[in-house]
């Protein structure tokens, strides 16, 4: 979970990434879930979000399953609203009774977790079948109740904020650079920002039915990029006026073009739609394919490149990522084509399809025809970066016209 606080308007903007995003691991040269990066420390989940997406991080905070309750008990545990009795086995969240409802940190913790959750409705108990998606809708929901609890505290005062602040910073693991003295001035600068307004998105993402098979391996549920809804929405959270990559020229961009598929002629097909376009295609060769069914589109840059991968990443659509390219690997963009993505046209609105081995849908957000020079998206249909709460998940007690427990 990303969180964007721009001190010039006193705005905040929360972004969450989907655990099982699948995408390039820096240091490894092979790609896996963004939650795997965590395997080798913070410092590596840091490099992953800032080389894949171009996210750049300034400060980490972290907290294991002790710390976040510990934190929540600090503060003094919170009010949710239950509108369903709601459960799930593997987080231990079992709320029985419908109502407003006082949860201490392992409660608290047992709904952030939920991921498996089953709501009573109409007699019989349901299955919710989004998963991870619906956890990190339940999280923000969680988050928005309990910073607006906290905020009625009163964070004008230095020594309140001071006090909070310092209650909890035993329980958070941060970076070497984020001091108390940073995080009191981040409240006390951010305190009038009302919780309940702040936007909260996902990234969208492609969910694959089936055990994912990445160089014979069985990773078993994964997610894949979609682009262009995935910039799109990472561009607004950043605030950018102007996409990454806008300042440069393609025809100063060398690519080279590998088949990532398989499938005949279709490094020579996307080569000569990124000539089109006016990129600098240095050869065309072959890959060897990461999966037998499904592969993302993959553009490798020399590291200091990313821009120039973002410009290119940006006149692709479908599951397209980007990520560092190991040492020694050249000078040049390397594309890894894979099996569902569009190229922009030059010359309208439409894309030209490469060869794809997947019937093309669109997500409902941003699914109008692409402007001139911009891709499409083509592939299965991809999740929204913002939907409605369920009826059946918790949230504010005042929300329901409910003053507590």
């Amino acid at each position: 979970m990303l969180l964007h606080l721009d001190p010039a308007n006193k705005t905040a903007f929360i972004l969450s990434i989907p655990r099982d995003l699948f995408l390039p691991i820096p240091g490894t040269y092979n790609a896996n879930r963004v939650d795997s990066a965590l395997n080798a420390g913070p410092q590596r989940l840091v490099q992953t979000i800032e080389d894949d997406l171009g996210i750049p991080i300034n400060h980490y905070v972290e907290l294991n399953f002790d710390t976040f309750q510990n934190v929540v008990n600090a503060l003094g545990g919170l009010d949710m609203y239950f509108p369903d009795p709601v459960k799930d086995a593997y987080s231990g969240l079992n709320i029985t009774t419908p109502g407003c409802q006082h949860l201490n940190g392992t409660q608290a913790l047992a709904v952030v977790r939920a991921r498996h959750m089953y709501y009573y409705q109409n007699g019989q108990w349901n299955y919710d079948p989004t998963g991870d998606l619906g956890r990190i809708k339940r999280d923000h929901e969680f988050l928005r109740i309990l910073a607006s609890q906290v905020r009625q505290r009163g964070l004008s005062n230095p020594l309140t904020a001071n006090a909070i602040v310092g209650s909890v910073l035993p329980d958070l693991k941060v970076d070497s650079g984020f001091s108390l003295s940073d995080m009191v001035h981040l409240v006390l600068t951010f305190h009038s920002v009302n919780p309940a307004s702040i936007p909260t998105d996902t990234l969208s993402v492609v969910i694959d039915p089936n055990s994912y098979y990445y160089k014979g391996a069985n990773y078993g549920d994964v997610v894949f990029p979609a682009q262009p809804f995935d910039q799109q929405t990472i561009d607004q959270f950043l605030g950018l006026s102007a996409p990454p990559g806008s300042g440069i020229s393609p025809s100063s961009v060398s690519v080279q073009v590998l088949n990532g598929t398989g499938t005949p002629g279709q490094a020579a097909q996307t080569a000569s739609q990124l000539q089109a376009l006016g990129f600098n295609v240095s050869g065309t060769g072959n890959s060897t394919p990461v999966g037998p069914v499904f592969n993302e589109t993959t553009i490798y840059y020399p590291k200091g490149e990313i821009a120039q991968a973002e410009l290119l990443e940006s006149k692709l659509g479908g599951q397209v990522i980007i990520g560092e390219a190991p040492p020694g690997a050249g000078t040049n963009l390397t594309l890894v084509t894979g099996t569902t993505f569009t190229v922009a046209s030059p010359s309208s609105g439409s894309s030209a399809s490469s060869t794809s081995s997947t019937s093309s849908s669109t997500s409902g957000s941003g699914s109008s025809s692409a402007s001139p020079g911009q891709p499409s998206y083509t592939g299965p249909a991809a999740t929204e970066p913002v939907t409605p709460l369920p009826s059946f998940d918790p949230r504010s007690c005042a929300a329901n016209g409910k003053a507590g427990p």
